[in-house]
């Protein structure tokens, strides 16, 4: 018989070693999908060709939290042209994971440099043209995925171990 854990899934309480299998499994997803996206970051940042862009919109988007308090991240919206092509893009920042702030005051600092109308220099990635970012800094997100994921993922190796230990 194996002992059960405070891990339930869709209302069901599962079993130290189901449970641990679906942490682990979790955990190994989140940790790979942040290491893509740094690795991803670094390419981008390497390889950007860089274009004028104009911007067309600003905001600051509420990202709600578990916590209760919402973090804030900016968000630009710009139009640029590259190789006779024209695109309209979001990213502030390269990788598809970029940072939030816990004060809005501070999201919106991040905007003084792009008002409306003006234009910026944004970083194309000449393999995928229509994803391109404006800023140069690298976010830490998907470092903190990697760390999140790994301490999922020895969480559950860790019960699933347990289990056949019989612990």
């Amino acid at each position: 018989m194996t002992p059960e854990l405070d891990i339930s899934a869709a209302g069901r309480k599962l079993g130290l070693l189901r449970g641990g299998f679906v942490t682990l499994l979790v955990g190994c997803a989140v940790l790979g999908y942040g290491a893509y996206d740094y690795q991803r970051q670094s390419d981008v940042l390497q390889d950007a060709t860089t274009v004028n862009a104009t911007v067309t919109e600003t905001a600051i988007e509420r990202v709600p939290q578990r916590r209760g308090t919402p973090d804030y991240r900016p968000r630009v919206t710009y139009e640029y042209r590259y190789e006779g092509a024209s695109y309209t893009a979001h990213n502030v920042y390269p990788g598809s994971v970029g940072p939030t702030f816990e004060r809005r005051s501070a999201a919106e600092t991040e905007l003084e440099t792009f008002e409306n109308g003006s234009v910026v220099t944004a970083y194309v990635d000449p393999d995928a043209p229509g994803q391109s970012y404006l800023s140069r800094q690298r976010p830490n997100a998907p470092l903190k995925l990697v760390g999140m994921g790994g301490l999922f993922a020895l969480v559950g190796a860790g019960s699933v171990l347990k289990s056949f230990v019989g612990g």
